[in-house]
Order: C-alpha cells, then sequence, then structure tokens
C-alpha cells in the first residue's frame, strides 16, 4: 500500500522528534528521553527535548519556543504526552491551553501514572491524537526505561570482548587487553549509558577491576555490583576504594561462621551485602528493580554471563571481536556454564549490525522477540 502524503509528513517530523530525544542519552535517566515539534503549515514553529531530570518536559521546551505560533500547530512527540503532576505540570493541559490542534506521538507511555491518559485528555478536549509511526525506533530509544515499566525488571546488556576464535581469555587466564584502546573506550561509554555494571566473583578476583564511569559524561557514580556466592571478595579490592555504591549478592547461610566476618570486612570497607536464597540473575533484578535500576551492564566471566544467556534475562548482547587467535581447548569462551542442550533451544538474536571501532569489530543485536513484546504493550 502506498504510504499517503500525510503519513510521510508525520514520518518526517517524527524521525527529527527522535534525534532530537537522543540528545538526553544521558542526562534523563530514569526519565525516559523524549522529543518534540510543534509544526504549523509545515514550518517548525518550536522544538525542544527533555534535557535532564526535574526539568521541563520537551513538549513544553517546544511551546516556549513556539508561543502563539502553537495555536493551531501540530505536536510531534516521541511519547504519549503526561497528564499527571510529578516534577512538573502536566503535559497534556499545556498542550490545550496553548491551542494545540493535533498530537502525533510514537506509542504509548506504559507508566501506571500515564498510560493512556494523556491521549484521553487530549481527545477530550478536542485535539486529535494519533499514534504508531516509529513506535519500535522509541521503544529501541528508551529500552531500559520500558523494560523496567513493562517488564519489572532493569533491561540488561550482556557485553564481552573476544578473540576472533571466540575466547575471552588465555588458558592461563590472561585477558587485558585483547581488545584495541578505541574498542575500551566504546566500552566505557557503555557504562556512562547503563545504571549499573555487574561481575561475578571470578572476574572481580582475577582482574580486580574498578568498575566506574570514567568519562564524565554522566554526573556521579554508577552503582557496581558483583554477583558472589561464597562471599570470596577480598575487603583490599580496588573497587572498594572508589566512591559510588557497591552492592555484593550472596547466598544467605544459616551458620554464617567465617562468612560473617568476611561480611563484616566488607561493610567496613563501604560494601552493601545483599543475602538473597539463591544469588542468581532473576532474583539479583528483582531487587535492583526493587532499588530503582532501569539498566544493568553484565561485564563477565563467562560463568555470569552463561547463566544471564540460559535464564532468558537478557535484552542486548554487544561483543567486541579482536583480530586474534588464542586458541587452546582450555581457553574461556564468552558464555560458561553448561550451555543449550540444542540447538533449538539456543537463545536467538535479531538486528545484528556490525561496527568498527579501531582495529576491532563491534557487534550488536537484540534478544530475538525483544522489540516486539515491548512494542506491542505499549501500542496507541
Amino acid at each position: 500500500m502506498k504510504v499517503s502524503e500525510d503519513a510521510a509528513t508525520d514520518r518526517r517530523w517524527l524521525g527529527r522528534a527522535l534525534r532530537l530525544a537522543a540528545r538526553g542519552r544521558y542526562t534523563t535517566p530514569p526519565n525516559p528521553m523524549v522529543g518534540a515539534l510543534l509544526v504549523r503549515d509545515g514550518e517548525v514553529v518550536g522544538e525542544g527535548w527533555h534535557r535532564r531530570v526535574g526539568g521541563p518536559h520537551a513538549e513544553a521546551e517546544a511551546l516556549a519556543a513556539a508561543g502563539e505560533r502553537a495555536r493551531g500547530a501540530t505536536c510531534y512527540v516521541t511519547l504519549e504526552p503526561c497528564a499527571h503532576h510529578g516534577r512538573t505540570p502536566p503535559c497534556t493541559d499545556a498542550l490545550i491551553a496553548a491551542g494545540v490542534a493535533r498530537v502525533v506521538a510514537c506509542h504509548r507511555d506504559p507508566n501506571p501514572a500515564v498510560t493512556g491518559g494523556g491521549f484521553e485528555r487530549l481527545r477530550a478536549a478536542g485535539v486529535e491524537v494519533s499514534a504508531g509511526p516509529y513506535a519500535e525506533e522509541a521503544v529501541m530509544l528508551n529500552l531500559a526505561f520500558l523494560t523496567a515499566s513493562v517488564l519489572g525488571r532493569p533491561a540488561v546488556t550482556l557485553k564481552w570482548a573476544m578473540s576472533l576464535d571466540g575466547r575471552i581469555a588465555t588458558a592461563g587466564g590472561e585477558s587485558q587487553w585483547i581488545s584495541s584502546p578505541p574498542a575500551r573506550r566504546w566500552a566505557l561509554e557503555l557504562r556512562e549509558q547503563h545504571d549499573a555494571v555487574l561481575v561475578g566473583s571470578g572476574t572481580a578476583l582475577a582482574d580486580d577491576p574498578l568498575l566506574t564511569r570514567r568519562l564524565g559524561v554522566v554526573g556521579g557514580p554508577g552503582l557496581r555490583v558483583v554477583l558472589d556466592r561464597r562471599l570470596r571478595l577480598a575487603a583490599g579490592s580496588r573497587m572498594l576504594a572508589e566512591p559510588g555504591e557497591l552492592l555484593v549478592y550472596t547466598r544467605a547461610c544459616p551458620r554464617p561462621g567465617a562468612r560473617g566476618d568476611r561480611r563484616r570486612a566488607l561493610a567496613e570497607a563501604g560494601a552493601t551485602v545483599v543475602e538473597l536464597p539463591e544469588p542468581g540473575p532473576a532474583a539479583v533484578l528483582a531487587d535492583l528493580h526493587r532499588r530503582g535500576v532501569q539498566s544493568v551492564l553484565v561485564e563477565g566471566g563467562g560463568g555470569v554471563l552463561g547463566a544471564f544467556a540460559a535464564a532468558g534475562l537478557f535484552d542486548r548482547v554487544f561483543a567486541v571481536c579482536a583480530p586474534r587467535l588464542i586458541g587452546g581447548a582450555a581457553a574461556p569462551a564468552p558464555l560458561g556454564g553448561q550451555g543449550a542442550s540444542s540447538l533449538a533451544a539456543a537463545p536467538r538474536l535479531d538486528r545484528l549490525e556490525v561496527h568498527r571501532r579501531g582495529p576491532d569489530l563491534i557487534l550488536t543485536a537484540l534478544r530475538e522477540g525483544c522489540l516486539p513484546a515491548l512494542s506491542s504493550s505499549v501500542g496507541a
């Protein structure tokens, strides 16, 4: 079916709104990224994006820029306008008061305080409302916010660096550095885009990593998480000397014994030790969600990455592939554990993309069904 001129125009302006929204990538969480345009007689009369938590919403910025020219205009916005009082007044009220004639959004907001109420309020005031164009692109932009809202858990990114033959370390355990400096810089950018970075105790012991944000893009440190069933992390680990919260998840033990001493030592060093009956991916993600975490970057090692993959508790995979050949039957692969029992049971990925950073390839993909499931949950 041929796309109508009006539909093509809607997509054009919403595409621009999405590009505006992306400018808030590092400053809006835990709020979603939102962009908005006001168009009248084919001309943009005002535009804006949500720049930071507590600041004006995208629609408010666009209305302020448009002034009286907003009357009779169409508002193109990437997310359903809010109809509730939060840190800022309802955007629906501002759009209605400004005399906007039409609102076109990418998709509905699943936030229980909004979820269709914004559209209903606009329609009740006589504003024409439509939604749907670029829905998947808008969902992808706010994957963390929407996963937390719809699925009740943080969005999970599995990330590793490997050789061309699929090894994340040598047989002797050497892994620093498989990837190049440009690829490592890209990996640090990922930390800035996630609320938390997570590793297993094996990686924490072998590499003694800092797990910190270092680029200064986001104000303040991110949350660091270590899965440590046997509470092996040393109180002298380098990460404990860094600012920011560190959570150590361990198995609850009815007779703590020496573990009690280790727990006290970690607590005195600044860690928060969280005991769970079984500190596996599901339980850890549920606890992180209760703490307000919307996105987790799982950096290793192979056992932890394999556990999240086997449980199906991941949304994206980011892999650095370096032009090296390590070899060796004992050299570890990215995913440990039991692995898939058959090819049919192996998780499949969608939207595989390849980019370059220096000499390395960056492979990115989504878990199969991830995007359609979220898109259907936030449909108009």
